[in-house]
């Protein structure tokens, strides 16, 4: 019993005859293959420079605190990502990861203390942008999948 338009190419094998891959493959195509994304390998990394940041760097108690735990949060939701890339909430908390790494030396009152205060910014841009580029990335997986 046929439910869809079938054809066939030169390889023989079936194939819908309006356009779309066979489910199955399809499914195969849109899902992301773990641990083979650079921008979560990115993310991993600026998390653990963070992290260890204020080894070499002039820091202060609420500097080196923030940069700790927003260090172990990012990487720990960057390697969340490489086992499981297709999670849209581990996207945007890396994004949010980024924002909350930019605001720290304001919200922490540690802008004065300049190369913890640059290492926070440099960190939280690289991070945001990785978050919604991830973002984008999933989603536009996602709908090639509902789509079809």
């Amino acid at each position: 019993m046929l439910d869809r338009a079938v054809s066939q190419d030169d390889t023989g094998l079936d194939r819908p005859a309006y356009g779309a891959t066979d489910p199955q493959v399809e499914r195969w195509l849109v899902r992301m293959k773990r641990w083979t994304h650079p921008q979560d390998f990115i993310a991993l990394l600026a998390g653990i420079y963070a992290f260890l940041s204020p080894i070499w760097t002039t820091t202060t108690s609420k500097a080196t605190t923030t940069m700790i735990v927003l260090g172990i949060l990012t990487a720990g939701i960057a390697a969340v990502e490489l086992a499981r890339p297709d999670l849209l909430p581990a996207e945007g908390a890396t994004a949010l990861l980024g924002v909350l790494f930019f605001i720290s030396p304001w919200v922490m009152d540690f802008s004065g203390t300049h190369p913890m205060a640059w290492t926070a910014w440099i960190v939280g841009a690289v991070v945001f942008l990785i978050g919604v580029a991830d973002l984008q990335i999933t989603r536009s997986h996602r709908g090639a999948a509902t789509t079809s």
